[in-house]
């Protein structure tokens, strides 16, 4: 099937490890159902995580934050954390510019990858990664390269959409459409970046996951102590929920509590009853990140792409929380200490702009 595609094509999907995505596997699994959504929706009992699986952040100011926000400096200190940043996706939210690149506002200069980079500055030595995608990873690389900035890329994988009958969907332009099959890649992004193999030989233990575009997520000390101190693989922030938030939340299935995709749920379930939502803001053991799984959910994505209806198959970081041992921790949401300040389109850099504008000048010293 490759060889027929266009040597553009071939040559970028061998680029981006399009070899290590079940492409036959899953087109056949789409031929066979009536039903797509059923590839990936949830079975069993699904309810609110328990009360006793929920913990708190420690306030600033007080003796147990004190505690773990030396637990953690030391730990940083011993270069026992890393960073990864998620920037991959199609680049398609702010005019075709990568998101990491676009500014937080007509008015300024300053950049989503800017805060990024002075959060990271206060921690001289930390090792960081962005992940990219096909769509990112060359403007990151020769922003990088221009602007001597010394951290690390690591892409995510590429694959072909697919229209509902499973044939390859092309594009008007006649080319077959390629996308970024999601942050769940990023194990085996790590892995094929030689991301895991260097982070070994520095002593790296954890790696703090955020997106790009959630302003609120920093390197906290006091979190990587807390972290540790819970003994899990992962640590997940949550905030609390509210009317329309669309995404992860944490719940009970199988007698484990787990990240669930909400559109992985039932059809009836109701969603008002989970009171926290998943930030995506991930703290994971280097052991996990070092695993090779293949049981991997790959979910059903629906995209209109010129106009018309294309299929592409995705997974999800979060799932990794289904087979290793993780906790889960709420974080503010408001105020200075906000964790969880997204940015996902033009609409919400200019209604959250005043928030993340203080948030950005209190903790980062930055200015727009």
């Amino acid at each position: 099937m490759v060889e027929s595609l266009p040597e553009e094509t071939r040559a970028l999907l061998e680029r981006f490890h399009f070899d290590r995505i079940p492409f036959e596997a899953l087109r056949a699994k789409l031929r066979a159902t009536s039903d797509p959504e059923s590839l990936h929706r949830i079975e069993g009992s699904i309810t609110p995580a328990p009360d006793s699986a929920i913990f708190s952040a420690h306030g600033r100011g007080t003796d147990e934050h004190t505690a773990l926000d030396a637990h953690g400096r030391a730990a940083i200190a011993r270069g026992e954390l890393a960073v990864v940043i998620l920037a991959g996706g199609m680049a398609t939210r702010f005019g075709g510019v990568v998101k990491a690149l676009a500014t937080l506002g007509d008015d300024t200069s300053v950049r989503f990858l800017d805060t990024k980079l002075a959060d990271i500055d206060r921690y001289p030595g930390m090792d960081v990664t962005f992940m990219t995608s096909f769509a990112t990873h060359d403007a990151m690389q020769e922003a990088f390269v221009r602007e001597s900035v010394e951290h690390y890329l690591a892409p995510q994988f590429a694959s072909l959409r697919l229209q509902r009958d499973g044939s390859l969907f092309f594009e008007d332009d006649g080319l077959p459409s390629l996308y970024s099959t999601g942050h769940g890649d990023l194990p085996a992004a790590l892995q094929a970046s030689g991301t895991i193999a260097r982070w070994r030989k520095k002593g790296v233990q954890t790696a703090l996951i955020m997106n790009v575009d959630n302003l609120g997520a920093s390197v906290d000390p006091a979190l990587f102590g807390l972290h540790q101190t819970l003994d899990g693989t992962i640590t997940a922030e949550l905030v609390p929920k509210r009317p329309g938030d669309k995404g992860g939340v944490a719940a009970m299935h199988e007698g484990q509590v787990k990240l669930c995709e909400a559109f992985r749920l039932p059809k009836d379930f109701p969603h008002d009853k989970i009171p926290t939502f998943n930030t995506n803001t991930l703290w994971i053991n280097v052991d996990a990140l070092a695993r090779e799984e293949d049981r991997w959910t790959w979910c059903v994505a629906k995209k209109n792409v010129d106009g018309r209806e294309a299929i592409q198959f995705e997974r999800l970081v979060g799932e990794m929380t289904w087979w290793h041992r993780s906790r889960y921790v709420i974080v503010p949401r408001d105020g200075s200490e906000s964790r969880f300040l997204p940015v996902k389109d033009i609409v919400d850099l200019e209604q959250s702009r005043a928030q993340f504008e203080a948030v950005l000048h209190q903790r980062l010293g930055l200015k727009l």
